[in-house]
């Protein structure tokens, strides 16, 4: 099994390159962090690799890091993502927003993915909750209520921010931001305020 693949590029196109290694052509599909990392033809690069078989095919994915082939194995373990939606989802979020939207439970954002509908995006969030709150990266939102920040009122302050139309993941982020700078007995309102000052920057 390929694990990791190291040589020069050789080929890019929209979704994929040729890795030239040793005078042997890898045809790997990449993320789209990959792809948007500045690679040029006859750069030197080592990508972390996933290698699927299948009856008609060997497919290899690479990424542009460990943390998003970890993503990239956890999505596919819920049923109705493939590896196609996999990459989609990561070419929207990267593996530190993925994990704060699972763990935010916001399923609009999972929805933006193509191929990704409502009821995947619940099915995502649901299954992938306690794994995401495993991960390598903690969200600032976790790291805020482990610190025993009034819970109740940050609750509150991110559903009013999402009662103004923002994001459940963005909205807490920016709640967790506000009420690290504040303090653990930071009022509702002011919570709301500053957490609206940290989505307009």
């Amino acid at each position: 099994m390929i694990a990791q693949l190291s040589g020069t590029v050789a080929h890019l196109s929209d979704d994929r390159l040729i890795l030239d290694v040793g005078g042997v052509g890898y045809a790997v599909q990449v993320t789209r962090a990959v792809l948007n990392s500045g690679l040029r033809i006859g750069q030197t690069l080592v990508l972390p690799v996933e290698t699927q078989v299948r009856e008609d095919a060997i497919t290899l994915f690479g990424f542009a890091s460990h943390e998003e082939q970890t993503w990239f194995r956890l999505l596919q373990s819920v049923q109705g993502v493939g590896a196609k939606v996999a990459l989609a989802i990561l070419g929207i979020l990267p593996p530190d927003a993925l994990q704060l939207a699972i763990a935010a439970q916001d399923k609009a954002q999972l929805a933006r993915a193509d191929g990704v509908g409502p009821k995947l995006a619940v099915r995502i969030v649901t299954e992938l909750k306690d794994k995401a709150a495993g991960a390598v990266f903690i969200p600032a939102i976790l790291n805020a209520v482990a610190a025993n920040v009034n819970n109740s009122a940050a609750q509150d302050a991110i559903s009013a921010l999402t009662n103004l139309g923002y994001g459940r993941s963005e909205a807490a982020q920016a709640v967790a931001c506000a009420a690290s700078a504040l303090g653990d007995k930071a009022a509702l309102t002011d919570l709301i305020t500053s957490g609206l000052k940290e989505l307009a920057a």
